[in-house]
C-alpha cells in the first residue's frame, strides 16, 4: 500500500518544523525551497554588522534530514498548483528541456496528498517606489552581505573625502523601522563603529557618525510592552542613536531622505526594516486572502475551501487576539509542528483539534549587556535580558558546528572588541538553477 505524500513549500522556520516533525513517520515528505539552506534570520543583522559569516547562520537542508529516509529535499520554485488534481507545478531547472514558455506545461508536476504552504514573507515598502528601488533591505543572505559591503565602503569613502559636508553624508546611516530588526541592527552598527572601526579609521572623527532610527509609530518595539520599549529607547539613546518616533520616510531623492514631519536627512545609507508582507505565492496560486494579503485559513490552519492544503507562518492569516498572528519565527514553528500532528491524525482517521498558540515570549537585544525580554509575565532588561537572549538564540541555531562557531565569534567580540568579518567582497553573479 502506497503512503501519503506530503509536499511542503518553504524551508523556513514553519516548513522546516513541519518536515522535522514528520521525519520517520509513515508518510513520504518532499520539502521544496528556492535555496538549499535554512536561514536563521534572527541573526541576519550580525552578518550585516561584520560579526558572523553567512555560513554561521545558514545550514544545508539536506544535512538536516540525512537520517530521515522518508524526507526528500528539492531546490525548486513553485509556479502554480492544480488543487483538483492535487498537483504542484515547479519551474524546470536551467538547461532542462522545456525550461521556458507556459508554466503549467513546462514545469515539473509534483503530486501530493497533503500540501503545506510555508513560503514566508518579503519586504513591504508600502508603495514608496524610490525607497523600494534604492533602500537596502535586510531579508536574506544577499541583503546582509550587500549591507555589510556598503557600510564598510562608506567608511572607506569617508576616509578619502576632504569636504566635511560630503563626508558627513557617508557617515550618516538611516534605519527605518524600530521593531526587533531595526533596534538590533542599530545597536550592532553602534558597536561596530565605536568599538571596532574607530581603530581601523583613526583619520575619521567617529563622534560625527550619525545613526538615525525612524519609526512610524509612537514607540520603540511596538509589539513589546510599553515599559520594555521605553527601556530599549533609552539604551539606544545612550549609544548615541537618534530615535525619530511618529515619523515615516515619504521620499528618497539622491542622498536626501524626507520624513513625514518635514525633516530632511542627507545620507548615503537608508536601511529598510519597516515591515514585511506575504510572499507572492498566495497570489500565484490564486488563494483566498485577507486585506493584509495573507492566506485565509480556518482554526485548523487549512486554506479556506481546501481540505488538504494548509498554510503556516508569515503567509497565513492565523486568527489571534482579534487580529492575525504576528510574522515571527515562534508562531511559525508551533504552526509547523501542529500541521504535522494534524496530518498524522488525518492519516489515522482521527479528529483534528483547533490550533492554539502558546506565547512563550519575545525579546530583542540592543548590544552588549543590553536587551529586553518578555517571558510570560516576567520582564527582563539589561544584563539579565541580554544573557537570556544569547542562550535562547544559541539554542535555536541549527547545527552543532554553527552553535560552536557562533559562540566563539561572540566570545571573541566580547573580550577582544573586534569583529573579524570586515571584508568588502562582491561575488561574481551566478545564474540560478531554478
Amino acid at each position: 500500500m502506497s503512503r501519503s505524500r506530503v509536499v511542503i513549500v518553504g524551508a523556513g522556520f514553519g516548513g522546516l518544523a513541519c518536515a522535522r516533525a514528520l521525519a520517520g513517520k509513515p508518510v513520504d515528505v518532499l520539502l521544496l525551497d528556492r535555496h538549499n539552506y535554512h536561514l536563521f534570520t534572527p541573526l541576519l543583522y550580525q552578518v550585516a554588522s561584520s560579526l558572523l559569516n553567512p555560513s554561521d547562520i545558514a545550514y544545508p537542508i539536506r544535512a538536516v534530514f540525512r537520517r530521515a529516509a522518508n524526507v526528500r529535499v528539492r531546490v525548486a520554485e513553485v509556479l502554480g498548483a492544480d488543487f483538483e488534481e492535487r498537483v504542484v507545478v515547479t519551474r524546470k531547472g536551467k538547461g532542462e528541456p522545456g525550461d521556458g514558455g507556459n508554466a503549467a506545461a513546462a514545469g515539473h508536476r509534483i503530486p501530493y496528498d497533503y500540501l503545506v504552504l510555508a513560503s514566508g514573507s518579503t519586504n513591504n515598502f508600502f508603495g514608496i517606489r524610490p525607497v523600494e528601488e534604492h533602500a537596502l533591505p535586510l531579508k536574506d543572505l544577499p541583503d546582509a552581505m550587500a549591507l555589510r559591503n556598503h557600510v564598510l565602503t562608506c567608511f572607506e569613502a569617508a576616509s578619502r573625502v576632504s569636504d566635511e559636508v560630503a563626508r558627513q553624508s557617508w557617515l550618516t546611516f538611516v534605519l527605518v523601522g524600530a521593531g526587533p530588526t531595526g533596534v538590533e541592527l542599530a545597536g550592532a552598527f553602534s558597536e561596530l563603529i565605536r568599538l571596532v572601526l574607530v581603530k581601523d579609521f583613526p583619520e575619521l572623527d567617529m563622534g560625527k557618525v550619525r545613526i538615525v532610527l525612524v519609526e512610524g509609530r509612537d514607540e520603540v518595539l511596538p509589539a513589546f510592552p510599553r515599559p520594555l520599549g521605553a527601556d530599549a529607547r533609552l539604551r539606544l539613546q545612550r549609544r548615541n542613536i537618534e530615535v525619530r518616533l511618529s515619523a515615516r520616510v515619504t521620499d528618497l531623492s539622491g542622498d536626501t531622505i524626507t520624513l513625514s514631519d518635514g525633516e530632511r536627512i542627507t545620507a548615503k545609507t537608508l536601511v529598510w526594516a519597516a515591515g514585511v508582507k506575504p510572499g507572492d505565492l498566495a497570489q500565484t496560486l490564486a488563494l483566498p486572502a485577507t486585506r493584509s494579503g495573507r492566506v485565509q485559513v480556518d482554526a485548523c490552519l487549512r486554506v479556506t475551501g481546501q481540505e488538504r492544503v494548509f498554510a503556516i507562518g508569515d503567509i497565513a492569516a492565523v486568527p489571534y487576539q482579534g487580529g492575525e498572528m504576528p510574522m515571527l519565527s515562534a508562531p511559525a514553528i508551533q504552526e509547523g509542528r501542529y500541521v504535522a500532528r494534524s496530518i498524522l491524525s488525518l492519516e489515522r482517521a482521527k479528529p483534528v483539534e483547533p490550533f492554539r498558540y502558546r506565547d512563550k515570549g519575545i525579546m530583542a537585544t540592543i548590544g552588549r549587556h543590553a536587551a529586553v525580554a518578555q517571558l510570560g509575565r516576567l520582564r527582563f532588561t539589561g544584563f539579565v535580558g541580554w544573557a537570556m537572549w544569547l542562550l535562547v538564540h544559541l539554542y535555536f541555531i541549527i547545527g552543532f558546528r554553527n552553535r560552536i562557531v557562533v559562540l566563539v565569534e561572540w566570545a571573541w567580540d566580547y573580550f577582544r572588541y573586534d569583529r573579524p568579518i570586515r571584508l568588502i567582497e562582491r561575488a561574481r553573479g551566478l545564474s540560478s538553477i531554478v
